[in-house]
Formats: structure tokens, C-alpha cells, sequence
């Protein structure tokens, strides 16, 4: 059995620490407040517009999603994997917003902007929670909750994974730390010090199994929301070092046990995520990438978090990568986390928070921080949003311990976080003006990043949807010319050309699309279209049936691939392709007037 150590100089720990000012407000008007300045920081986004990057593979291109919640539907994201991720909660998320809202992009954000408040509270409940420090956990949670660098998961419609598995990540804490509460009270043997105030834990009804269960099932679901929560066991100890204080001579093992079926969960989701993302491609796009340069870019993207931490500017959607990093950069980046690491490591008796939360930072970050190359960027501030907490009881209660001898702490500290959040306020606001639509989006990434081929990319596309496709063929040109491998902007710029007039170049760039991704329904699709105006009908049949083995449920290459069968004289076969566009996408009209005409052909007397 566990037992208490026993010291005879006990180091303090920041429960037994006074509190920097006594409540004067009750916790639920404080959680109301920081719920309702979230929101509204966070309200223009309900005003902003899809973006032309993965918000198509999420819901605006997607028929599924877009079918709302339905017994198919359910089944269909549950075994269907989204832009090379498995993550169906996510999924159904996005179709109940739809069945709500439609395709109106307001009532998207506005459920990723109310998700993210609900997690600035929790993050505050949990933390108030565990060390009983109110006011630092409030600072933590308005940081979190304020701070730029968030911007990207609540403004993006496709970042919907974020918020949510947070919300069932911070959920699964809470009931963790409830559980671990029963079991340190009461009946239990005390394993560490009162970390919980003596007088809510007399309140506590016990019931570890209960609270054990709900932990668990939390967990499974943020895996099933997003799978970057497969370190979440690893937290979990953390939280047992501090401010839990459960680790003492022989209990790491039982902890360690304690703990298996939440690594199992993780396990499984592991597997299920590398099987998916190799199957989908998105491994491969990483592949030439030399383990070195991999792990090179790793550390050289923990050093670039942690300064976009403290100095959240030049933040852009996507940074592409460079490939291999100066040496000497790579060696300091190296140096620097090794550096504080064994600082905080020395330091871990008189302040364990520290060495907590780093580890909480790096250790979330494992999975994203390209080891494992997915995608084909080289960080992203998405990424950042559960780390970062790590990094924020670092900061603010390290602050709060560095001015402990000070006359004027609660001055000091006050200024200062008020200060904080005032900066936060301010970035945040402009970032989020940079999301309104996928035009502003993609020229703000240029301007701070570059070489940036995929900024030129979606901005082309954005630009050619407006109606300005001599610009638009500007920027694919240049995304070409920057990435001549990049199969996406070959596509796009066909489609302008085709816009242009002018189908041979057009077909040219389509063909070379497929030869550098040759499982991509959508130039398969394209390349049939401008095989139609050519007059080619044979060979568009072929692509359209391409189009739709690679991908089944494209609604438009069955209406398309209708529309070439009439041209040939098979009535009855275009038929069933307009019917089969029509159960994909019942709101669209051309395949239904083209289901009519087809009709009309077949039952028309013959010789008419």
C-alpha cells in the first residue's frame, strides 16, 4: 500500500501557498463572465464566410455531411475517414450544424465559437478545481481563451475537431480528478496532501467507479473528435505529480496501472489514425522527408510555438516546410529544450508546477510535431491549442511564485495580467479579421510567410470564384512554379483555363494532375469536361467512370457522366446516373431538369 512520505523540511506546494486575494465574487458569475467575454471577442467570426481549405471536405463539398443527421449519415461517419482522419464525432458535429443551419456559414462558427467558450470555463473549473487558486486559474483560462494563436481552431469551420475534443478532453480530466478525489478521502488511504480543501471534499459524495467510468468515456469520445488526445494518459500522471502530489515511494506503478485502459484507448486510437492517414495518403506526402529533417523541423517548431506564445504575430494558415533547417538553428533550437528542461528538472522539488507544465506543452505537442510527417506542413498554430495550457501554468504561476516576496504582489500581478488580456483582446480581434473570407485569409499568409505555394494555390481558387480568372491563373502559375509537383494547382489551373477557352492547355494540365496523384476523382472529373467540349465523348466516359470508383459519392461526376451517356444514345443508363446524382444531392437542380429531358427522350413516340 501507498503511504504518505514523510519529510522534514516539506517543500510548499501552491495549495498550502496563501492565496494571492481572498474570492469576492462566487464561481459561477466568474465562469458567466469569462463565457460571455469570450463570445464576444469571438462574435465577428459568426459573420465570416467558408473557406476554400478543407472546409469542402468537411461540409461544403461533402453530401453526407450535408444530408444532416440520418441513420445513413450516422453509419457513414462512422466508417468513412474524412480527409485522411477518423474522427466521426467531428463529423456528426458538422452534420447536426447542417441540419440546423443548413449551409448559412453563421451557425457553423457560431457553435465553434460557443464550444471554445464552454472550454475557456472548463479550463478554469479544472484548474480552480484541483489547486484552489482562483485567481491564477482564471488568468490561465482568459489567456487561453483570448489569446491569438487560438484564432485557427475556432474560425475554421474544418478545425471543428479542436474545440470539440477539448471540450471531452477537459471533461475527462474533471471526472479524473473527481476519481481521484474519492480515492484520497474518506474510506481511502491518503496518498498525497490535501490538495483539495478539506471542506469541498467533505461535500464530495464518493463514488470512483462512477467518476472513473465517466473519465473514460470522455476520453473516447475527444479520440473519436480528434486523436492528438492520445497523450492524455500521460497528463493524467502528470496531474498525479502535481498538483495531485499522488506520486510517493512504490505507488508509480500503481498509478501507472491505475491508468491502462485509458492507454489501451489510445493504442487503439493510435492504430486506427496511422492506418487511416497511410490508406488516405497523407503519410506519403511526408515520405521524402529524411528522418533528419524531420526531427530538425521538430525542434525547431517547439522553439517556434513557444515564441508565437509570447509573441503571437506574422500567425498564417499554413507554413510550408522547408525541407532541411540551417544546422547551427537546428543545434540551438536542440540546446534550448534540453536547456530548460534539465532547469526545470533541477527545480522540480521547490516548484513541481514547472517541470508539469512543460511536459504538458511538449509532451501534447508529440503527436503534431512532425516526427511522423503529416501533410505537407511544417507546424501549424492549431496544433497549439491544448499545449499550450502546459505552457500557461508555467508562466502564470511561476510568476506568481517569482514575486511571492514582493510588497506589492497583488499590484504587480494585477497590472500586469490585466495587461495580458488587453494585448490578447486586441490581437485576437485583428487576427480573427483575417478569417472573414478565404481571399483575405490566403493574402495575409503571403504577407508573412514565404514561398507560401499553397497560399497561391487557395487564394486562386478564391479569386476564381469571384470571376477574376486572369489572376486567379497568376497565382496557380506561381504555386507551380514554386512546387511543379503540386497536383492540386495543376487541376485549378485547368479549370480556369478551361473558364478561358482554352481546352488543349487546359486538358494538358488535367492530365498532368493525374499523373502526379493518380487517385484524384476531381481531375479525373475535370478532365471529362473538357473532353465533352472537345467532343470526346468516349474517353469523358471513361474518366466520369473513374471519377466515381475513386470516389462514389460525387454527386456532380454522376450528373456528368449522365449527361455524356445521352450524348451517346443510352438513355436508360443516364437515367440511373441522374437518379444516383439526384439520392446523393437531393437539392440539386441540374441533375434533376437533366432526369427530366432524359425522360422525356425515352418516352417519346417513336420517330417524334
Amino acid at each position: 500500500m501507498c503511504s504518505p512520505e514523510t519529510r522534514s523540511n516539506p517543500e510548499p506546494t501552491m495549495a498550502s501557498a496563501p492565496v494571492m486575494a481572498r474570492l469576492r465574487f462566487p464561481v459561477w458569475l466568474i465562469a458567466v463572465l469569462l463565457a460571455l467575454v469570450t463570445i464576444a471577442l469571438y462574435w465577428p467570426a459568426t459573420s465570416h464566410d467558408f473557406v476554400n481549405y478543407d472546409d469542402n471536405f468537411y461540409v461544403t463539398s461533402n453530401v453526407h455531411v450535408q444530408n444532416g443527421l440520418t441513420l445513413e449519415s450516422l453509419k457513414w461517419a462512422f466508417f468513412n475517414p474524412v480527409a485522411a482522419n477518423w474522427h466521426p464525432l467531428t463529423l456528426l458535429s458538422h452534420m447536426l450544424d447542417c441540419q440546423l443551419f443548413g449551409l448559412k456559414p453563421w451557425g457553423h462558427h457560431l457553435t465553434s465559437v460557443l464550444l471554445h467558450a464552454v472550454n475557456t470555463v472548463l479550463v478554469f473549473l479544472f484548474l480552480r478545481r484541483l489547486t484552489d487558486a482562483i485567481w491564477r486559474s482564471l488568468l490561465v483560462a482568459a489567456v487561453f481563451g483570448l489569446h491569438p494563436l487560438h484564432v485557427e481552431s475556432v474560425a475554421w469551420v474544418a478545425e471543428r475537431k479542436d474545440v470539440l475534443s477539448t471540450c471531452f478532453s477537459l471533461l475527462a480530466l474533471i471526472f479524473y480528478a473527481r476519481y481521484v478525489r474519492c480515492v484520497t478521502s474518506g474510506t481511502c488511504q491518503v496518498t498525497g496532501p490535501k490538495v483539495i480543501p478539506a471542506s469541498v471534499l467533505s461535500r464530495v459524495t464518493c463514488h470512483p467507479s462512477l467518476f472513473y467510468g465517466l473519465a473514460l468515456f470522455f476520453f473516447a469520445l475527444g479520440l473519436m473528435s480528434k486523436p492528438m488526445l492520445v497523450t492524455w494518459p500521460f497528463v493524467m500522471l502528470l496531474l498525479d505529480y502535481w498538483p495531485l502530489e499522488r506520486f510517493k515511494p512504490g505507488c508509480a506503478w500503481r498509478l501507472v496501472g491505475e491508468k491502462i485502459p485509458f492507454f489501451a484507448l489510445a493504442a487503439v486510437a493510435s492504430v486506427v489514425t496511422f492506418v487511416v492517414q497511410q490508406h488516405g495518403g497523407a503519410l506519403g506526402e511526408g515520405e521524402n522527408l529524411p528522418f533528419g529533417a524531420r526531427s530538425g523541423n521538430a525542434l525547431i517548431s517547439y522553439c517556434r510555438y513557444l515564441a508565437k506564445m509570447f509573441w503571437p504575430t506574422d500567425l498564417a494558415i499554413f507554413y510550408p516546410h522547408p525541407g532541411y533547417w540551417p544546422l547551427e538553428r537546428v543545434f540551438f533550437a536542440g540546446g534550448l529544450i534540453v536547456g530548460i528542461s534539465v532547469l526545470l528538472y533541477v527545480k522540480r522539488r521547490r516548484y513541481p508546477f514547472l517541470l508539469m507544465g512543460w511536459l504538458w506543452f511538449c509532451g501534447t505537442l508529440v503527436p503534431v510535431i512532425g516526427l511522423v510527417q503529416v501533410g505537407e506542413q511544417a507546424m501549424a498554430d492549431r496544433y497549439t491549442y491544448i499545449p499550450s495550457l502546459g505552457m500557461l501554468i508555467v508562466v502564470i504561476w511561476g510568476a506568481y511564485e517569482l514575486t511571492r516576496s514582493w510588497r506589492y504582489q497583488e499590484l504587480a500581478l494585477s497590472v500586469a495580467g490585466c495587461a495580458v488580456i488587453v494585448l490578447c483582446l486586441g490581437l485576437t480581434r485583428q487576427q480573427l479579421g483575417h478569417w472573414k473570407d478565404s481571399e483575405s485569409l490566403f493574402r495575409h499568409a503571403l504577407e508573412v510567410t514565404e514561398n507560401n505555394y499553397l497560399a497561391h494555390n487557395d487564394l486562386g481558387t478564391a479569386l476564381d470564384r469571384k470571376g477574376q480568372t486572369d489572376e486567379a491563373i497568376s497565382q496557380f502559375r506561381t504555386a507551380i512554379r514554386l512546387t511543379p509537383d503540386y497536383a492540386e494547382a495543376h487541376n485549378n489551373l485547368g479549370i480556369a483555363l478551361v473558364e478561358k477557352g482554352q481546352t488543349d492547355e487546359a486538358i494538358s494540365q488535367f492530365q498532368e494532375a493525374i499523373r502526379l496523384k493518380p487517385d484524384d476523382a476531381e481531375a479525373h472529373s475535370n478532365l471529362g469536361n473538357a473532353l465533352v467540349e472537345k467532343g470526346q465523348t468516349d474517353e469523358a466516359i471513361s474518366q466520369y467512370q473513374e471519377a466515381i470508383r475513386l470516389k462514389p459519392d460525387d454527386a456532380e461526376a454522376h450528373n456528368n457522366l449522365g449527361s455524356a451517356l445521352v450524348k451517346k444514345g443510352q438513355t436508360d443508363e443516364a437515367i440511373n446516373q441522374y437518379q444516383e446524382a439526384i439520392r446523393l444531392k437531393p437539392d440539386c437542380a441540374e441533375a434533376r431538369n437533366n432526369l427530366a429531358h432524359a425522360l422525356e427522350m425515352k418516352n417519346a413516340p417513336a420517330g417524334r
